[in-house]
């Protein structure tokens, strides 16, 4: 004897097709919304980790200077914040903590000392595009 089935042994046996497009719609719809705004804050988290690396190293800059009477050569490069300078026993650092960082978006920060328009040094990071220049996301970051 087969036995009726009602509503309720229909809807444990499953979702229908049209049941789960409707779902994948609805999680589309959302992703859409979403994924936007999460890449945009995703974007401005790497330029204030940059301003905030660039901020630390601009201390460790200046604690080099103290000890040091003048700021790292262009040669030295910001290596002479975690390394000393052959001959020199004013060095106090290590002035950072581990290793010269990448900028966030993986390259090396630009040092140079001289600086430009009088400044003692000048220390830029090329921003998303990595090259000199750029707005908006690709825009360079530099010390104040």
């Amino acid at each position: 004897m087969k036995k009726m089935m009602g509503w309720r042994d229909r809807y444990r046996r499953g979702f229908t097709l049209l049941e789960l497009l409707v779902v994948i719609l609805i999680i589309g719809m959302l992703t859409g919304i979403v994924a936007p705004r999460f890449v945009g804050q995703l974007s401005r988290s790497e330029v204030t980790t940059a301003r905030a690396q660039i901020d630390a190293l601009d201390k460790a800059l200046q604690g080099f200077r103290i000890d040091m009477g003048r700021y790292p050569t262009a040669g030295e490069g910001l290596q002479a914040l975690t390394v000393a300078p052959a001959n020199d026993g004013r060095w106090r650092g290590p002035y950072l903590k581990g290793v010269v960082p990448l900028d966030p978006w993986g390259t090396p920060y630009q040092y140079r000392q001289p600086g430009s328009n009088g400044r003692d040094f000048d220390l830029v990071s090329l921003g998303k595009d990595r090259a000199l220049g750029g707005t908006g996301d690709d825009a360079d970051i530099s010390a104040p």
